[in-house]
């Protein structure tokens, strides 16, 4: 079995991170669009709170990358997107 090169290693750990991020930002952007329209208040601002966290590191990533970035981000963002409707599905 052959294994990826310390780079390569860095360069995939890289990517994953910007595809989580983006898809934890925008999961909780859905749990949060539920937690408003049922008006829980405490979960609301909690929530609200972790998005703009994470938003702060997200922006200076993104913003001056290439494009392979932009859609890997765009990519998690999408399926956090889905992903946060589909758990407030079950749990509402």
């Amino acid at each position: 079995m052959k294994f990826a090169s310390a780079k390569n290693q860095k360069i995939i750990m890289e990517k994953i991170k910007i595809f989580a991020t983006s898809f934890t930002q925008v999961a909780l952007v859905s749990v949060n669009t539920i937690l408003i329209t049922k008006g829980y208040v405490l979960g609301i601002f909690m929530v609200a709170f972790t998005i703009s966290f994470i938003w702060c590191y997200n922006v200076s990533k993104i913003a001056l990358s290439d494009i392979r970035r932009k859609l890997i981000y765009s990519f998690g963002a999408g399926l956090g997107s889905v992903t946060g409707y589909l758990v407030m599905k079950i749990l509402a």
